[in-house]
């Protein structure tokens, strides 16, 4: 059987779209082949990274890639599911083939704001809820929606 491959993509690559990648492959790997790319692609994000640990996944050696790198090789996916907030999810590229494209927003990583524990908590809560949402979607067929 061939794996589904799926996109998620983010803004900047750095957190979200690499956790739910990682989600991805890890839980579903057998059936599923996960992979992420950014709008404007930056650095990893420490946090994402930390998080992930906690879980037992190391994400720390990713690179962040470009969205239009992936649409500009022609990469076919089962799904492209964006993870930023709705005005950016609309300036991702239309890919070939899709079968289905979907929106999950999740808060940012990067602009949670108050002390490093109040950070890390709120990390962790966005970790959580990539999980839980990836996996409504996988054990609903995969398909069109969350």
């Amino acid at each position: 059987m061939r794996k589904k491959k799926v996109l998620f993509v983010c803004v900047q690559n750095s957190a979200r779209s690499q956790m739910a990648e990682a989600w991805l492959n890890h839980l579903y790997g057998d059936t599923f082949e996960g992979h992420s790319a950014g709008l404007e692609p930056g650095e990893l994000n420490p946090l994402a990274v930390q998080v992930m640990r906690e879980e037992g996944i190391d994400i720390s050696g990713n690179e962040t890639k470009s969205v239009f790198d992936k649409f500009k090789a022609g990469e076919i996916y089962h799904a492209v599911i964006t993870v930023c907030d709705e005005s950016n999810a609309e300036r991702c590229p239309i890919f070939p083939g899709i079968v289905s494209r979907l929106h999950w927003g999740f808060e940012d990583p990067a602009r949670v704001t108050g002390t490093a524990e109040e950070k890390l908590v709120k990390a962790q809560r966005i970790r959580d809820e990539i999980r839980e949402t990836l996996t409504r979607w996988v054990e609903s067929g995969g398909a069109g929606s969350a």
